[in-house]
């Protein structure tokens, strides 16, 4: 896969607890020199990626993403609504949200289905487009909790599943990707995230299924990429 392809898969992510605005900058700057998807950071940085993004990219090409509920989706299903209001109007173009997996484990359906409509009502309230993925934390699950999550996000209307927060206990793997491409067909995407660090990964995970990547190795991994 060609350098300029595989980077327009690329969300461009930093999301650790201790990311400096400096760092968030630079995010910005290397997604638009690398030609990158977007930018994934924290809440509290989205405002910030908008207005560097906007300065520095007359294109408005890239996209802010953030999270909600992260990371462990704890939170009740009313205030990742709020979350998801106030991540929208500091300008995040996508959402990634955190299911609550102790519910979709215990097949508390109704609840994991309530709270991802609630945030995906805070996007249709939007008077732009904005996206929302929703994680399911897969190495927590077994496959078939992973394709009820996938039936759950589908049916509430969401625009992709996403494997992994990165800060579970595993990260993205080809087999999920393909059992979540099988579960959701050819109407959602899926971004696959989670410990992926190379060129040869990246292709792989796209190769199974995935139509995005969340990393924070994006620039190693396109460096690695034929030109």
């Amino acid at each position: 896969m060609r350098r300029a392809e595989l980077a327009s898969r690329i969300e461009h992510t930093a999301l650790g607890p201790d990311v400096p605005t400096e760092r968030v900058r630079r995010l910005c700057e290397e997604a638009i020199h690398h030609g990158f998807y977007g930018v994934c950071v924290n809440p509290c940085h989205v405002a910030l990626a908008k207005a560097v993004l906007k300065e520095q990219d007359a294109t408005g090409r890239v996209k802010v993403v953030t999270v909600v509920g992260f990371p462990h989706g704890t939170s009740v299903g009313a205030v990742k609504a709020v979350e998801a209001e106030r991540a929208i109007r500091d300008g995040a173009d996508e959402l990634d949200m955190v299911i609550n997996v102790a519910a979709l484990k215990e097949r508390d359906y109704a609840r994991v289905l309530e709270e991802i409509l609630a945030v995906r009502e805070e996007t249709r309230k939007s008077p732009r487009p904005v996206a929302l993925k929703v994680i399911l934390e897969t190495a927590l699950l077994s496959d078939e909790q992973k394709v009820a999550g996938c039936i759950l996000a589908k049916a509430a209307g969401a625009d992709f599943v996403k494997t992994s927060t990165g800060f579970g206990p595993g990260g993205a793997t080809v087999e999920d990707v393909k059992l979540l491409k099988g579960a959701v067909g050819e109407g959602m995407g899926i971004k696959a995230a989670g410990g992926i660090r190379t060129y040869e990964q990246a292709v792989a995970l796209i190769e199974a299924g995935a139509d995005r990547l969340g990393t924070s190795a994006g620039v190693q991994i396109v460096e690695g990429a034929p030109e």
